[in-house]
């Protein structure tokens, strides 16, 4: 994993005075550790009979298109509102400042798909505990939710405590 750190890049007040960003682009922009991300994501779950990945806007649809191929499995996009030209779910939640809603096609996954959750990044965890109840209003289970980094001090975890959570690269003391 300390392959996988080196291509992290911090970037200082971004996007607000006194945050350290974690920056995933020199990660995703060099093939083989891109790859072995991937690799690391899906490697848990290789005999869990995951039927389907799903990924939230925008960074979890690199990382969760790449694992659901890997899987050899569909990959199910969470957009935010008014992005998708069919009927949909859509579930709202909290932001720091304010709200935000995440929405998939109602026939996106069906009764007795296991899913995995992946995105590039955990941090306070609103994101990823929406997009866990918007799988299950469509009837499928959550399998586990998967991250490339996790912001250890935000505690997003204890937002999604229920569900088995896999994250690559912990970091603390962002702030």
């Amino acid at each position: 994993m300390e392959r996988l750190k080196s291509y992290i890049r911090d970037i200082p007040d971004f996007p607000k005075p006194g945050i350290l960003f974690k920056d995933i682009t020199p990660l995703v922009k060099n093939p083989a550790t891109l790859r072995l991300a991937v690799h690391q994501i899906v490697d848990p779950f290789l005999d869990q009979r995951i039927s389907a990945v799903a990924g939230m806007e925008a960074r979890g649809f690199i990382f969760g298109a790449l694992a659901a191929w890997e899987l050899g499995v569909g990959f199910i996009p969470l957009r935010k509102p008014g992005k998708l030209p069919y009927n949909v779910h859509s579930v709202s939640y909290d932001l720091e400042y304010g709200s935000a809603a995440l929405e998939a096609h109602i026939d996106a996954l069906e009764p007795g798909d296991r899913v995995l959750l992946v995105d590039d990044l955990l941090a306070t965890g609103g994101t990823a505990k929406a997009s866990c109840e918007l799988i299950e209003q469509l009837g499928a289970e959550v399998v586990a939710c998967a991250f490339v980094v996790e912001l250890d001090d935000l505690r997003g975890r204890q937002k999604i405590g229920q569900y088995r959570i896999h994250s690559l690269l912990h970091y603390s003391d962002l702030f």
